[in-house]
C-alpha cells in the first residue's frame, strides 16, 4: 500500500481528470484516502489464527485464510516463510489447552513442561511483555515479541561475540560477565554452555543463544547475567559448605542479606517441619544397639510416652537459632578465603575445586566458631521432661560445672572431617546427575522436580560417606548420659568400639529417619525460599 501511494503520488496527471495542470484531481484525492486507510488497517490488525473458539478482527474486511494471514505478517516483519512457521509451531507449544490462544495458565504450564529451564513463576512478567490484553496473547502479539525479543538478544550476541567468529565461548561469556561487574565461575560458565549447546560442539552460535533466552521475559543484560548466575539455596537441615557466590554489585545493593535471609527462613522452617525425625535419628544413635532392637516406631513411641507430642521438637529451638550466627560466619569467612586464593593465585576466577576449598575453610571455621552450639543442641534433643525447667542458661552452667568447658567441643574432630566427604561428594554427584539428565532428555535444562531429585539424590549419597563420622560425632557428644558411659572418648576408641561391638552396620545407626527427612526437607526449603525471595525483591536464584 505504501508502495502504491508513492505511485500514485508520482502519477502524471490524465486529461481524462480534466483538471488543471499541478491540481490533483477529487478521483486521485479518494484513491490516495483509500490507500492510506488501506495502510492502516494493515499496520495495525492483528492475525487471524484460525481458532473457532476467538472472534478477533479480520486483517482487512472481509475473510481471510490463516495462510493468507501468517503470508502478509511475514511480509509486514521482513520473515521467511520458514521462520513464521518456526514461531507459529512455538505459539502451538505455548497454547497448552489448544483453544487457539495463550493465556497466563497455558503460559504456566508450558514453561513447565516445554522450557523447564525458564522458571514458571516468571509467566505473569513474560505475558505482560508480550500483550497489552489482561486476557490473552494473540498469534500477531507474539510474533511482534519474538521478533523484538530476537534482535535484542542479537544485539547481546554481538557483544559476548568478542572475536567476532559467529560462536560464543566459556571464555567469552566469563569475559562479558566480569566487565558488567558480576563474575561468573568456570563451573556455572561451563554448565550455562553445556544448557545451551545443540550440536556438542560446545560453543554457542546466534540461533542457540536465542533458542535458550528466548522466553526470559528481560533483555536486560545484567538481568540475564543474574538468572545465568544464581543457584537455589536448599537446606535439608544439613550443613552446605559451599555458600552463594555474589557479585561487588550485589553486595553493595544489599541482595547478598536478601538471600541470605531468605535461606535462613527457608531453613528455620524445613529444620522445624522435620524436627521429630531428627529427633528419632539422634536418639537412635546414642541408644540403639545390636541388643535393645530399637528402631524408628519403637523409639516414636518411647519418646510420645515420656514427653508427649512436644517433646518431639526437644533441641530444635537452639537447631534453628544457630541458622543465623553459622551463616553470617560462613559467608564472611567464605569471601575472606576466596580473596586469599584470588591473591595468591593472580586471579580473580576461581575453579571448581577452589571454591570447594574455599568453601569448606569458611565451614570449618564457622563450625568452630558455633559448635558449642551444636553440642547444646544435640544435649537438649537428648534431655527428659523437667530438665530444662529452669531455662537455657541454667541447662548450659550446669553442663559446664559437671563436665568442664571441653564437653562443648566433643566430637569436633570427626565432625570437621565429615565437612569434606559430605560436601565433595554432594557437590560431584549433584553436578553429574545435572549432566546425565540434560544429556539423555531432550530439555536444555532440568527443571524444578529434576533439580530437587538431583539435589536429594545427591544430598543422600553425601551423607552415606560422611555419616559414620555424624555417628561417632553425636556419640561422642553425648557419651556421659550413654547406656554405656565407659565408651571411648576418643574418635578413634569410637570407631572400633562401634565395630567390635555392632559390626559395621552399627556405624549407620539412626540412618533411616536421616533418609526419611530428606525429601521433605527439600521440598519444604524449596518452597518457602522462592516465596520469601519474591517478597524481599531478591532476582530469581
Amino acid at each position: 500500500a505504501i508502495e502504491h501511494n508513492s505511485e500514485v503520488s508520482k502519477m502524471p496527471h490524465s486529461a481524462a481528470s480534466q483538471s488543471a495542470p499541478g491540481k490533483v484531481s477529487e478521483e486521485q484525492t479518494d484513491v490516495l484516502h483509500d490507500l492510506k486507510d488501506v495502510n492502516a488497517r494493515i499496520q495495525t490488525a492483528p492475525l487471524l489464527i484460525g481458532s473457532t473458539s476467538t472472534k478477533l478482527p479480520s486483517l482487512i474486511q472481509g475473510s481471510i485464510p490463516v495462510e493468507t494471514a501468517i503470508t502478509t505478517h511475514a511480509n509486514l516483519y521482513g520473515l521467511s516463510p520458514e521462520k513464521m512457521e518456526r514461531i507459529r509451531e512455538l505459539y502451538k507449544r505455548l497454547d497448552y489447552d489448544n483453544d487457539g490462544t495463550i493465556d497466563i495458565r497455558d503460559l504456566r504450564a508450558a514453561l513447565k513442561s516445554e522450557v523447564p529451564h525458564i522458571p514458571s513463576n516468571l509467566a505473569p512478567m513474560l505475558f505482560a511483555r508480550m500483550s497489552s490484553n489482561a486476557d490473552q496473547v494473540s498469534f500477531g502479539e507474539f510474533a511482534k515479541y519474538v521478533v523484538e525479543h530476537e534482535k535484542r538478544l542479537e544485539m547481546i550476541f554481538q557483544d559476548l561475540d568478542k572475536n567476532r567468529d559467529g560462536y560464543i565461548d566459556v571464555k567469552e561469556i566469563k569475559h562479558y560477565c566480569n566487565e558488567l561487574g558480576v563474575p561468573l565461575s568456570d563451573q556455572r560458565a561451563h554448565n550455562l554452555v553445556q544448557q545451551m549447546d545443540q550440536t556438542g560442539n560446545k560453543e554457542i552460535d546466534l540461533k542457540e543463544f536465542q533458542d535458550f533466552m528466548l522466553l526470559y521475559p528481560s533483555s536486560d543484560p545484567k538481568d540475564i547475567i543474574g538468572f545465568w548466575k544464581h543457584n537455589l539455596i536448599i537446606d535439608i537441615g544439613e550443613d552446605s559448605q559451599i555458600p552463594e557466590d555474589f557479585s561487588t554489585e550485589e553486595m553493595q545493593t544489599g541482595i547478598w542479606w536478601k538471600h541470605l535471609v531468605a535461606g535462613g527462613i527457608a531453613g528455620a522452617m524445613s529444620r522445624t517441619s522435620t524436627a521429630p525425625l531428627d529427633r528419632i535419628k539422634v536418639y537412635l544413635q546414642v541408644h540403639a544397639t545390636k541388643t535393645n532392637n530399637l528402631n524408628v516406631f519403637s523409639v516414636l513411641r518411647l519418646l510420645h510416652a515420656e514427653g508427649g507430642l512436644k517433646s518431639f521438637w526437644r533441641g530444635n529451638g537452639m537447631n534453628v537459632v544457630k541458622i543465623a550466627p553459622e551463616s553470617a560466619i560462613k559467608f564472611m569467612a567464605y569471601e575472606q578465603m576466596k580473596r586469599l586464593i584470588q591473591r595468591a593465585k593472580g586471579s580473580n576466577e576461581l575453579e571448581v575445586y577452589e571454591r570447594f576449598a574455599a568453601g569448606s575453610s569458611a565451614g570449618a571455621i564457622s563450625q568452630t566458631i558455633i559448635y558449642p552450639m551444636e553440642v547444646l543442641k544435640t544435649r537438649l534433643a537428648l534431655r527428659r521432661t523437667g530438665q530444662l525447667h529452669k531455662g537455657l542458661i541454667h541447662f548450659a552452667a550446669k553442663l559446664y560445672r559437671k563436665e568442664g568447658i571441653t564437653t562443648f567441643y566433643k566430637g569436633y574432630v570427626p565432625n570437621l572431617l565429615g565437612i569434606i566427604p559430605y560436601a565433595g561428594i554432594d557437590l560431584a554427584i549433584y553436578e553429574t546427575l545435572k549432566a546425565l539428565y540434560v544429556k539423555h532428555s531432550k530439555a536444555s535444562e532440568p527443571g524444578v522436580l529434576a533439580l530437587l531429585a538431583c539435589g536429594t539424590c545427591s544430598s543422600t549419597f553425601g551423607q552415606l560417606a560422611s555419616y559414620p563420622l555424624a555417628l561417632i560425632r553425636t556419640r561422642l557428644q553425648a557419651r556421659s548420659i550413654s547406656a554405656d558411659p565407659a565408651q571411648p572418648d576418643t574418635m578413634s576408641g569410637q570407631l572400633k568400639y562401634i565395630v567390635k561391638n555392632e559390626g559395621l552396620t552399627g556405624l549407620y545407626r539412626g540412618i533411616t529417619p536421616n533418609f526419611m527427612k530428606v525429601i521433605p526437607a527439600v521440598s519444604i526449603s524449596y518452597v518457602v525460599y522462592e516465596n520469601v525471595r519474591k517478597h524481599l525483591g531478591a532476582p530469581m536464584s
